[in-house]
């Protein structure tokens, strides 16, 4: 009877070591490949870490111009504030030399009229026909010079005139011309035709 109980308590302790070996081996299986899965999820590529971008102020404070006074005469408006102080003398005798109110001759004219807007020119016609550039009679407009050749037998320069209108073929010029002072003129006259040499640009 003793050997039956002990070999019933040998069984039950052998039954109870094989168990918790087995115990043992599931926990550290668990114990793996839980940390199998943590090796895995370690390895996983993760988003980069952007860093964040500083922005510089913006200076608002307002930007100083510095504007001239003085800013550049269109060509147009010189030309008709010239036209403009040529006709105040319109109507002034002729008088050889003569650069004021009280006589001029031609280049004074013109001379007189282009100085008071700060261009200076040559005092004598011939000399004055060196200057600007020379334009075709189609091309001249407002407050362009005409030189003419006056004297008989003679194809020297010896008058100019300012334009004062210039439209399809039809030029008139302001001039003062010996025997009627200051007068305007028509381009189409026989006499101004025919004595017509060069146009010429100055401003």
């Amino acid at each position: 009877m003793k050997k039956i109980a002990l070999a019933l308590l040998l069984v039950i302790t052998f039954s109870s070591c094989n168990s918790s070996k087995t115990l043992v081996t599931t926990k550290t299986s668990t114990i793996k490949s839980e940390s199998n899965h943590l090796k895995q999820v370690s390895n996983l590529i993760l988003p980069t870490q952007i860093n964040s971008v500083e922005l510089s102020p913006v200076d608002l404070t307002p930007i100083n111009l510095t504007i001239k006074s003085e800013l550049p005469k269109p060509t147009e408006t010189l030309a008709k504030r010239i036209i403009d102080y040529a006709f105040a003398f319109d109507g002034v005798r002729y008088k050889r030399g003569g650069t004021t109110k009280d006589g001029m001759d031609c280049s004074g004219l013109v001379v007189t009229t282009f100085d008071k807007e700060n261009i200076s020119l040559p005092r004598s016609s011939r000399d004055m026909a060196l200057t600007g550039n020379s334009i075709n009679l189609e091309q001249v407009s407002t407050g362009d010079l005409l030189f003419f050749a006056t004297r008989k037998n003679s194809k020297t320069i010896s008058h100019v005139g300012i334009v004062t209108t210039a439209r399809d073929g039809f030029v008139e010029f302001i001039h003062a011309s010996t025997s009627n002072g200051v007068i305007v003129s028509n381009l189409a006259e026989k006499y101004w035709y025919f004595a017509f040499v060069q146009a010429r640009r100055v401003i």
